[in-house]
């Protein structure tokens, strides 16, 4: 099947108002006269509709670090202990100092998110008002968006929720399931999670394997949503079972060492489950987040480098080890490393969920269950695939758990902002040790783990208190 990257029904919208309406966030509106009447006459439009969001996930909106959902990763990667940013794009991030209210990372987040969610929403309306489609049709293709909001809900949780295991019981973002031009009040954590899981729970039951390709939401892809949530909210038996069913089950099937060292930057790479694809003729250039910040050969910003004691994590002959001191910068310098694992062109690939993560995942939650042995046994699928010299472990108890933390935090660096994410969940704080530009002690639950709620947004919608940002 073609690929189709591209919606008429998305093209004009407008990314320069605010609030959370339908107001704000523009419904469909076609160039040439295209009516909702057509789009949704048959599946060809429908999937058409598709296309044009998915297309927005990668988009170019605000600025470098305000583009689409790979600056949102991009930012958690950045606040972890394993990179280093130059004060240059993101830099405001590493330094934990961009959670303000009028600042770029709440404004574009919620503003992206709720984009999104608002696209989706039109799109699920227009599925369930069509006399057109036939009932599989409209199944697989509102199985398609459920998926997609139940993600960016998601997403709002971790940028502005506290932790599920926190005690804060902070405010959490709106909930809208359908269009609407008035803006709804905050809801509550668990309001919030019964939608993600309800969203996601709904979209497995009607999405098939079948894709276009990497890009487009199949069964696995929402499986592995559904993965993320349950261990984030600590449902082990769930989190399990979501994380065969989106990887098989069978680690070996799904690895492949030497792709580590090609650059990540094709969406068919075996490991990949589920991507953003890019075209030099469809690219979002230099906000294509992490290839240009993080490559040092191509001409693209240079701007980020690794902590001296995260490089020390990886033996020599581990595959994923590809540190040099580029610039032969002085020992203990924060430019002293950097790494190749990105290439970045105009039109590489960006990844969001390789199957290693689910592997993982059912790792932590057979230790939560109480299955050592088999956490062991994944555990190693892994690391010895990675590194052939390795030895099998013998770890059992906190020193096991731990061993898949780290495994985690040496396989994703640079991706998805896992250990940031694996802080916050687990009530951990960040510490930074060595060489980092910014030295920062993160205590367990710390605030600086939620950004605020938008200032244009308490402005824009009168059902959000102007003191929703207290003690935040």
């Amino acid at each position: 099947m073609k690929k189709i990257y591209l919606s008429i029904a998305v093209l004009a919208l407008s990314f320069q108002q605010i609030g959370c309406s339908s107001d704000y966030l523009d419904d469909p509106k076609p160039t040439n006269n295209v009516t909702p009447e057509v789009i949704f006459s048959n599946r060809e439009g429908v999937d058409a509709f598709i296309a044009g969001i998915l297309r927005l996930n990668r988009g170019q909106f605000l600025n470098n670090e305000a583009a689409g959902l790979q600056s949102i990763y991009f930012a958690r990667s950045v606040k972890g202990e394993a990179l280093i940013q130059k004060q240059i794009w993101f830099g405001d991030d590493y330094d934990f100092q961009n959670r303000e209210a009028t600042y770029t990372r709440p404004n574009f987040s919620w503003r992206f998110s709720y984009k999104i969610i608002d696209q989706l929403n039109n799109l699920i309306h227009g599925i369930e008002s069509s006399n057109a489609l036939s009932e599989t049709d409209k199944t697989e293709t509102k199985s398609q968006a459920l998926a997609l909001r139940g993600f960016y809900y998601f997403q709002l949780a971790l940028e502005f929720g506290d932790a599920y295991a926190s005690s804060k019981n902070l405010d959490f973002p709106p909930i809208y399931t359908e269009p609407t031009s008035t803006g709804k009040g905050m809801s509550t954590k668990a309001e919030f999670f019964d939608q993600i899981i309800s969203d996601l729970e709904d979209a497995v039951a009607g999405l098939p394997q079948t894709r276009v390709d990497k890009s487009y939401i199949n069964n696995q892809v929402a499986q592995a949503f559904l993965a993320q949530v349950y261990q984030y909210t600590g449902d082990w038996t769930k989190a399990k079972t979501a994380a065969i069913a989106a990887y098989g089950g069978n680690p070996a099937a799904v690895l492949n060492a030497a792709a580590y060292t090609q650059g990540f930057d094709d969406i068919n790479a075996t490991e990949w489950l589920w991507g953003l694809p890019q075209t030099p003729d469809q690219t979002a250039y230099y906000m294509s987040h992490p290839h240009a910040m993080m490559d040092h050969v191509a001409i693209a910003y240079h701007g980020t480098f690794i902590n001296d004691d995260f490089v020390n994590l990886f033996s020599a002959t581990d595959v994923r080890n590809l540190f040099s001191n580029l610039y032969n910068a002085p020992v203990g310098d924060w430019q002293q490393f950097v790494t190749s694992k990105f290439k970045f062109t105009f039109d590489a690939d960006i990844p969001i969920i390789r199957y290693p993560e689910l592997i993982l995942i059912e790792a932590e939650a057979e230790f939560h269950l109480g299955n050592e042995s088999r956490t062991r046994e994944l555990l190693d699928a892994l690391r010895l695939n990675r590194d052939t010299q390795a030895q099998p472990t013998a770890a059992s108890g906190s020193a096991l758990i731990e061993l898949v933390l780290t495994e985690r935090r040496k396989e994703f660096y640079g991706e998805n902002g896992i250990e940031w994410y694996d802080a916050k969940r687990l009530l951990r704080g960040i510490t930074r040790t060595g060489n980092h530009r910014t030295q920062i002690n993160l205590v367990p639950d710390d605030r600086r783990f939620e950004l605020k709620i938008p200032q244009e947004e308490i402005d824009a919608n009168p059902n959000i208190s102007p003191a929703v940002n207290t003690n935040r």
